[in-house]
C-alpha cells in the first residue's frame, strides 16, 4: 500500500512538472482569439494522469502546474487560478467519467464532458473573476473590449466576446489534448502502471 502511494505521489509529481514544461510552451492564435489568450498543451498530462491513476492525480496535476507557474505570474495570480479551475473541471469529469466506465468509450465520454464543461465554465470563471482583476490592475476593459475588437469588430460586450472567442477556444483545446492522449494512452500507460509493454 505503501509502494502504491510513494508511485503514485511520485508520478503526480512528475506529471505535474511536465505540465508546467509544456505550460511555458504556449503560443498565440492571433487571428482566432486576442494574444493575451495563448494555446498550450499543459493538460495533457493532467488527463493522462487522470486517466491512468484517477481523477484526483489528475486534478493534483493541475494544481502542481500552477503553484509552479506561480514564480513567474505575469497576472498576479489570477491567471493561474482560472487556469486551474478550467483545468481541473476538464480532468476532474473525464476521469470521473471513465472511473465509472473503464473502457475507450468511457474515456471518450469522459473527455467529450470534461472539454464541453470546461468551455462552459470559462464564461463565468473569466466574467466574475479574471477579467475583473485584470481591469483593475492590468487593462480596462475597454483595451479588453478593443482586442477582441480587432478580429471581430462587431461584438459589444465583454459577455458576448466570451461565448464567441474563450467558448469555442476551451472546447477545441480539450478536443486537441482528447485527441493526443487517445494516440500516445495505450503506448504508455503500461510504463505508467509499471507493467512490461
Amino acid at each position: 500500500m505503501n509502494k502504491l502511494r510513494i508511485r503514485f505521489l511520485v508520478l503526480t509529481a512528475t506529471f505535474g512538472a511536465l505540465s508546467f514544461v509544456l505550460q511555458l510552451l504556449e503560443f498565440p492564435l492571433p487571428m482566432l482569439i486576442p494574444a493575451f489568450i495563448q494555446f498550450d498543451f499543459s493538460d495533457l498530462p493532467a488527463l493522462i494522469a487522470s486517466f491512468s491513476m484517477g481523477p484526483l492525480s489528475g486534478v493534483a496535476v493541475a494544481l502542481i502546474k500552477n503553484v509552479l507557474h506561480l514564480t513567474m505570474t505575469s497576472t498576479g495570480g489570477v491567471g493561474e487560478l482560472a487556469n486551474f479551475l478550467l483545468s481541473a473541471t476538464f480532468v476532474g469529469i473525464a476521469g470521473v467519467v471513465y472511473r465509472l466506465n473503464k473502457k475507450r468509450a468511457g474515456a471518450l465520454v469522459g473527455s467529450l464532458a470534461g472539454a464541453l464543461c470546461m468551455s462552459l465554465v470559462s464564461v463565468p470563471i473569466n466574467l466574475f473573476i479574471t477579467y475583473p482583476v485584470y481591469y483593475a490592475v492590468f487593462a480596462p476593459k475597454a483595451v479588453v473590449l478593443s482586442a477582441y475588437q480587432a478580429i471581430l469588430p462587431f461584438v459589444d460586450s465583454i459577455a458576448t466576446c466570451l461565448w464567441l472567442f474563450n467558448v469555442p477556444f476551451n472546447l477545441a483545446k480539450g478536443l486537441v489534448v482528447t485527441l493526443i492522449t487517445f494516440l500516445v494512452y495505450k503506448k504508455i500507460s503500461p510504463l505508467i502502471k509499471g507493467k512490461e509493454g
